[in-house]
């Protein structure tokens, strides 16, 4: 029995209750183990993320439209600094000489970053074609503005002075460009097979053409 002491009296026997032991709690080194593996992955997540954010590299953007079809231009990019661009396949600003010469494979739209498969060599006047304009008032094309790479078809038109009243032969073509020059009409440029221009040349001199839009680039 221990006797405490309390101020202002006498002695005064109270039990005193002995202190707990706690028991150490062992640790199973498999546990352990798998905590060091989590810190040291978590510390290389950081590592990685923040590199990925300071990494930055100077990459080819769109900054004019630039329709299917159209050689891309130097005045067509700018040059712009992105940070990380893990997943994408942005052109690099200095492989602009292996751009600029090349038609853009789909529209291009201005604040976009380039990449090469929106690109292409593949020339719109192909193997055993040949290139022909038709002059046609803005009445009679077929769209607002045609685009290089539309498919159109060209349709032959009755002769007046013909009593035939038969279906027009069709002609396959493919835009290349257009131009609209001062005297208001508009010159469309086709692709167009080789057996097939000499009948078109003659039937549109005579005015006997007429464009169909099959489908937009």
């Amino acid at each position: 029995m221990s006797v405490v002491t309390r101020s202002g009296t006498g002695p005064v026997d109270a039990p005193v209750v002995p202190p707990k032991v706690l028991r150490q709690r062992r640790m199973r080194p498999g546990l352990l183990g798998l905590a060091v593996l989590l810190i040291a992955l978590g510390g290389l997540g950081a590592a990685f993320a923040v590199t990925s954010v300071r990494a930055t590299g100077t990459y080819l953007a769109v900054a004019r439209a630039v329709e299917v079809g159209r050689e891309v231009g130097a005045d067509d990019l700018v040059t712009v600094q992105v940070a990380g661009g893990q997943g994408l396949s942005p052109v690099a600003a200095d492989r602009i000489g292996e751009v600029v010469g090349k038609r853009a494979a789909v529209s291009l739209t201005p604040g976009t970053l380039l990449t090469m498969a929106q690109l292409t060599d593949d020339p719109l006047l192909g193997s055993g074609q040949q290139q022909i304009a038709l002059g046609l008032p803005p009445s009679e094309v077929p769209a607002r503005k045609l685009s290089p790479g539309d498919e159109v078809l060209l349709v032959t038109t009755p002769d007046r002075n013909s009593d035939s009243k038969g279906p027009g032969t069709r002609f396959e073509a493919t835009v290349i460009d257009t131009a609209t020059p001062e005297t208001g009409s508009v010159v469309v440029y086709l692709a167009l097979a080789n057996r097939d221009v000499p009948a078109v040349v003659v039937l549109a001199a005579q005015k006997r053409i007429a464009l169909v839009l099959t489908r937009a680039a």
